[in-house]
């Protein structure tokens, strides 16, 4: 496995790669496969239980001299696509903070935390926030997106829509990207709220979308991971898999890392779309690949926590307790020494991260539905028992606890100094020093 500070510099490697690529691309024509246009959408959705998560299933050339640059680079480092996002002190800019999907916050939070602010969302909140440049951003059930002020918790402004959201919104280069229920990629502008270009699919959009150089990458109910131009929305490549693809894809060496209800965890080139031979789960997942180097960690639904080598494609390790038989919808906040997430079973665990044994269990009143988030050494999570938690991360002990009253399924968002996350009765809470 990749050490933190090797991943951290082939990530920063990658960023300033997508930078000279990207204004390569703007001054000599953006090249690209033949679009695909917008498709007809299609309604078949089915749920699993569980409250709002349901599972199962133009070319140009750029000129002689800058495809030359642009082959050596990616044959060499085998990277055909950039890293994308990364969480930051100030920005929380996608479920679970960056492209790799750990959960780890870079913005530590107060000792002590207090409510700073809530705000009324309508319906449920099941969409966790993203937070950028001063402003959160969260869907939800009724009432469309909302561009919060994280300072204050006045509404900037409000992105109408009759479809629930119930993806985590993605915040990329000055535009808000978000999936809904009825299939339909929208792309909208993170200042003023205003459409940009919708895509639509033939099922609903619970993933999240990952951004990658001039590219954004996701899954929707009708079985297939898209990858879009960020700029126009325009199809670029699709892989068509055998069941819904409710979790989110991670990105990592130009590579796409999705596992879906078809039991298997796929992985496609992320320039070409190109697939290796896929991985079986043994059952079907509905949550986020979390991904460091060549390892993946994630839960299924059947009730196991698997540790996956990717690139030699084989399983390293997989956790199952032997007294509780629940799914997992949780997904996994990864450090270099422990894999922690939550489970139906109202238990959030921590395991090691070489060996897959349990470290230590904390038994909530509710299922854990929501993903944790690792803030130094602690962690915080919601519970469907109306609690927001703070775990220590090396004990396993409860510090603090939130009662919010509602159940919390979406994850908490973790920036400037701040925590967001939304409840089911729709509202939204800020969380600071006191």
């Amino acid at each position: 496995m990749n050490s933190p500070n090797n991943q951290y510099l082939k990530t920063k490697i990658g960023a300033v790669f997508t930078e000279v690529v990207g204004l390569l691309v703007s001054l000599f024509g953006e090249g690209g496969g033949k679009s695909a246009g917008l498709v007809e959408s299609g309604t078949s959705r089915n749920n699993l239980t569980g409250h709002g998560t349901g599972i199962t299933r133009r070319s140009r050339s750029l000129g002689a001299g800058i495809m030359i640059v642009v082959a050596v680079v990616l044959g060499g480092a085998g990277v055909a696509a950039a890293e994308g996002l990364a969480a930051t002190s100030r920005d929380w800019p996608m479920f679970r903070g960056g492209a790799t999907l750990t959960g780890v916050a870079k913005s530590d939070l107060p000792k002590k935390l207090a409510v700073r602010w809530t705000l009324e969302c309508g319906e449920a909140i099941t969409s966790s926030a993203a937070i950028v440049d001063g402003t959160v951003y969260v869907g939800s059930e009724d009432a469309g997106l909302f561009a919060v002020d994280l300072a204050t918790g006045k509404v900037r402004w409000q992105y109408k829509m009759e479809e629930a959201v119930h993806a985590s919104p993605t915040v990329y280069r000055g535009v808000v990207f978000f999936g809904d229920a009825e299939g339909i990629m929208h792309a909208v502008d993170a200042k003023t709220g205003s459409g940009k270009w919708k895509f639509t699919t033939h099922g609903e959009i619970i993933s999240s979308a990952n951004p990658m150089g001039h590219r954004i990458v996701f899954g929707s109910y009708d079985g297939t991971l898209y990858c879009l131009s960020a700029t126009d929305g325009k199809l670029l490549w699709k892989v068509e898999t055998e069941g819904r693809i409710h979790g989110t894809p991670g990105v990592i060496d130009g590579h796409v890392i999705a596992a879906g209800c078809d039991e298997h965890l796929h992985v496609a080139d992320a320039a070409s779309g190109k697939v290796v031979p896929s991985m079986t789960l043994g059952s079907v997942t509905g949550v986020g690949a979390a991904v460091s180097g060549s390892m993946v960690y994630l839960g299924t639904y059947g009730s196991r926590v698997m540790a996956l080598d990717w690139r030699a494609r084989k399983q390293v390790w997989a956790f199952k307790d032997p007294d509780r038989d629940f799914p997992y919808m949780s997904s996994a906040a990864i450090t270099g020494e422990v894999v922690v997430l939550g489970s139906r079973d109202k238990n959030l665990r921590a395991l090691d991260l070489k060996t897959g044994k349990l470290r230590w269990a904390l038994r909530t009143r509710g299922r854990i539905d929501s993903s944790p988030v690792i803030v130094g050494n602690r962690v915080f999570v919601g519970s469907s028992d109306g609690n927001l938690y703070e775990v220590d991360l090396t004990t396993g002990r409860e510090r603090w606890r939130f009662e919010a009253g509602a159940p919390i399924s979406a994850s908490p968002a973790v920036a400037s100094g701040c925590m967001v996350v939304g409840a089911e009765d729709g509202l939204l809470y800020c969380f600071s020093g006191k």
